[in-house]
């Protein structure tokens, strides 16, 4: 027991489970970005499947901002407002024209793979800078968990100051309580007085930026550089996520976390003696999407479901 004990020691604490867990974190960056503000939609009653396509105009966007300024932050803004320009398209034809939803999302994510494709020509194959990491305090840089915590560029502490801020925002406001309110009933929260389209239209903006946000760090950071479809589903991913964590932020982290693994996995296979065929570990955060996706129809029967999800909402009936 005691050798079993030191070897798990050892392994925990050992350099290539430090780097192994940093990647973790900034694999796992992209996917709360996009998750955090899709949950937002949800919330408010709006099912936006649009999120990959978000991602892209925002990858995009970010790269070409980053690289004609060849500023970062600059870069980082553009991917914002893509992403936020996706999903009032989304709003326009979902919310205003009442179109189906789930139809409207899937157009926006074919407009994205489409667009950026036809944007990001012109940069197959260029690279940028990454965005710069925070130094290590002298003091902790002795420490494994100072090292993990801290050596990380500004989008990764963005992504988790974002999920706290967004959990307080729908658990301790008013405005947070009436998003609640809309994505359960609207017609009762219309008939309170409260403007359900323009809460909405709102929400889904917000879910666009964040996911513009996601994009943006998968080129500006994670990788750096662009590729087409270099989002590699991750979008399909966060909004099973959503779903997964049951609209609850705190899960959407450790799920984000946990897919991150996963994907991780495969990478420093050798490295951390992880007896496990290469190929399944590269479809298992996908195989994982896929058995969250199945438990839609069972959670949409828990009480923390949305009731109002993805239902038309005209204001005269």
């Amino acid at each position: 027991m005691e050798a079993y004990l030191t070897w798990f020691i050892d392994a925990v604490t050992s350099p290539q489970m430090e780097l192994f867990v940093i990647a973790v974190i900034i694999a796992a960056t992209p996917l709360l970005y996009a998750a955090t503000g899709e949950l937002v939609a949800e919330r408010s009653g709006v099912l936006n499947l649009g999120v990959e396509g978000m991602m892209l105009l925002g990858a995009v966007a970010a790269f070409a901002t980053a690289l004609t300024t060849g500023s970062g932050g600059m870069g980082i803004a553009a991917g914002a407002a893509a992403g936020a320009a996706g999903a009032l398209l989304f709003a326009i034809v979902a919310l205003g024209f009442t179109a189906n939803q789930a139809a409207t999302g899937l157009a926006l994510t074919i407009f994205g793979a489409g667009a950026s494709g036809l944007i990001g020509q012109g940069y197959v194959g260029t690279a940028l800078p990454p965005l710069p990491k925070m130094a290590v305090p002298e003091g902790l840089a002795d420490y494994a968990a100072a090292r993990i915590l801290l050596s990380h560029d500004a989008m990764v502490f963005g992504a988790f100051a974002l999920v706290f801020l967004t959990w307080c925002y729908l658990k301790f406001t008013r405005s947070g309580l009436r998003l609640h309110a809309i994505g359960d009933d609207h017609h009762a929260a219309q008939a309170q007085g409260l403007s359900v389209l323009r809460v909405r239209t709102v929400a889904v903006l917000f879910g666009g930026a964040c996911a513009g946000l996601g994009g943006a760090y998968l080129s500006l950071a994670y990788t750096p550089l662009w590729a087409e479809d270099m989002t590699a589903g991750r979008g399909w991913i966060a909004l099973a996520l959503v779903v997964f964590a049951t609209w609850r932020l705190l899960r959407v982290t450790i799920g984000a976390l946990i897919f991150a693994a996963f994907d991780q996995a495969g990478n420093y296979r050798e490295t951390l003696d992880i007896d496990i065929p290469s190929q399944f570990l590269s479809m298992a955060p996908y195989l994982a999407t896929i058995v969250a996706l199945v438990v839609i129809s069972v959670a949409s029967r828990r009480s923390d479901t949305p009731a109002s999800l993805g239902k038309d909402f005209r204001p005269d009936r």
